[in-house]
Order: structure tokens, then C-alpha cells, then sequence
């Protein structure tokens, strides 16, 4: 039986791959995935902290505005205060609603990547023209702002529409965040070229863990420490990567915010063993060893 499939990249086990090492002989790499997302008042979609009523709900959107104006600087002080980079996943409507939040980690020097415009709208619902006017709208934004394109791109909700991998190359992008299915990066297929999937998690995920599972924030940070730990074990027979991916509006409260602290400190503790980086290195490396054409990917 042959069902129907994306064709977008080939199944390859994960014990059947080219050995690998990052920069410092390393093989495993961690960055942190920080979302900073600005929502419409009053329409659209977002994150529920309890179920909302008939709009406006001022409820959840000042609960998801809190991670702009308090959680995100609280996050910043802790990744300064343990010396990690971050990649800043950002919506472009963020440039014109907390430009002093972006400006703050443009100076930290993090990677600033491709949200879409806001978390307000989801792609996989548009034509392809309004996507592609989508992405390119995002994406200048994002170029005026911090003077360089950004390379990598993750879809508000995780959204794809069947073409979203062609127009994301088609605009310059050269990696995507969107496809959670490996430890590795994956060459995928699109009509413009190679684009690579670099792993962004769902489980170590502060929503599906916190919003949609009703994790606790003591076990999302034991789940950090946890594979962390194990991800390091595993990475003995070859390089692997490990994505934490977090939302202010969540993880910036103060009561999960202590137990992130004691997560990353764990993960910043164990840094002469790991690569602590950003998710546009590891793309870079990657390209620079495993280009999409080559004898390793026989």
C-alpha cells in the first residue's frame, strides 16, 4: 500500500548517517529558540491561558503581551547572566509594537530569524500569492531592521501550506524550523533548490508542554536537564542537535522562570562539552560539511 507522501526528503534511520563533528570537535549542538510574537487585539488566533469568551479577550492577550513587556527583558537578563546565544524567532509586527525588545537583543548580538508577521494568522490558510506576499512582507521588515536578511525561517503555529518550502527558498531562506521529525539536519526538496530542515522541538516546547499538556514548570526544566543529559550520551556515536524552544509569555512568568534558570544553568554548566550556538551556525556548518550534493548522502 503506498500512501501519500510530501516527497520533500527521503527516510534515512538515524544509524545510517555520515559522521559528523561540530566546531571544537563537538558533537552536540544546543541552541535556544526564543519567540517573541505580537497578536492582534480583539481577532486571530493565540495561546490560550484559560478559555477565552467572545472578543475582546483581554485575558489571554494580556497574558501573551505580559512576555513582551516584562518576560522577554527577564529572559534576556538570564542569558546574559549565563553567557548563551540565542536565536530570536521574531514576528515583523514586533518591529513596530516593541522595537526596544528587538534593538536589546540585536546588541546581545543573537541571530534574529523569520516568524512571519504575526502569530495573529496562521500561512497554511492562504493562497499562494497572499503566502508568498506574507513571507516577502516579514522578510523585508526584518532586513530593514537589522540590515541583513535572515537565513532561517519558522511558520506562526508551525504552519505549512503545500508550496510553504518552495517560497521559503524562493525568498532567500536557506533553512527552515518548521519540521520536527529528526536529531540531524535534513536536506529537503524544493522546486527553487535544497533547503535544510534544522530540528526545532515540540517536545522540549514550552506550549505543547506547559499550555497543552499542563506540564509543570519543574518538569519542562527537568525535561531540559533530561535531554540534555542524554542527548550528550547519545551524541558519543554521532553529532546531534538540541533545540529548547520558549515563549516569554509562558516561561517568563516568575515562577517558571527559577526553574528555567536552574535548567540552563545545568545546560551552560556542561558548555566544554557542548556546542552552544545559534541555529544559523549550525546551518552554516552543516552546508559547509554535508552540502545537498555529495557522496554522503548515498
Amino acid at each position: 500500500m503506498s500512501l501519500p507522501g510530501h516527497g520533500r526528503y527521503e527516510y534515512v534511520p538515524i544509524t545510517r548517517r555520515p559522521k559528523i563533528l561540530w566546531p571544537g570537535e563537538k558533537r552536540l549542538a544546543v541552541y535556544i529558540g526564543l519567540n517573541l510574537e505580537h497578536f492582534s487585539f480583539g481577532e486571530g488566533l493565540g495561546a490560550e491561558l484559560a478559555p477565552g469568551g467572545p472578543q475582546p479577550d483581554v485575558l489571554n492577550y494580556a497574558w501573551r503581551d505580559y512576555g513582551n513587556r516584562v518576560g522577554a527583558w527577564r529572559m534576556l537578563d538570564l542569558l546574559d547572566e549565563l553567557d548563551m546565544p540565542a536565536t530570536i524567532l521574531a514576528n515583523s509586527a514586533m518591529y513596530d509594537y516593541a522595537p526596544d525588545l528587538l534593538a536589546a537583543f540585536r546588541t546581545r548580538g543573537d541571530e534574529i530569524a523569520g516568524h512571519g508577521r504575526t502569530n495573529s494568522e496562521r500561512q497554511s490558510t492562504m493562497t499562494e500569492a497572499q503566502e508568498r506576499a506574507m513571507i516577502t512582507e516579514a522578510t523585508q521588515t526584518l532586513l530593514k531592521a537589522e540590515g541583513t536578511p535572515p537565513k532561517g525561517w519558522l511558520s506562526p503555529w508551525i504552519a505549512e501550506s503545500p508550496v510553504t518550502p518552495d517560497l521559503l527558498v524562493e525568498a532567500g531562506y536557506s533553512y527552515t524550523l518548521n519540521w520536527c521529525m529528526d536529531d540531524q539536519p535534513v536536506w529537503m526538496k524544493t522546486r527553487a533548490g535544497p533547503l535544510l530542515s534544522v530540528p526545532y522541538p515540540q517536545e522540549l516546547n514550552d506550549i505543547p508542554a506547559i499550555v497543552a499538556r499542563k506540564d509543570s514548570a519543574s518538569e519542562f526544566a527537568d525535561m531540559i536537564i533530561d535531554t540534555c543529559d542524554e542527548m550528550l550520551q547519545q551524541s558519543a556515536n554521532q553529532s546531534l542537535v538540541m533545540g529548547i524552544a520558549l515563549h516569554p509569555y509562558i516561561v517568563g512568568q516568575p515562577f517558571r522562570l527559577r526553574h528555567l534558570r536552574r535548567a540552563l544553568a545545568h545546560v551552560a554548566s556542561r558548555r566544554d562539552e557542548i556546542w552552544l550556538t545559534q541555529a544559523a551556525e549550525i546551518a552554516s556548518h552543516w552546508t559547509r560539511t554535508m552540502p545537498p550534493e555529495g557522496d554522503h548522502l548515498l
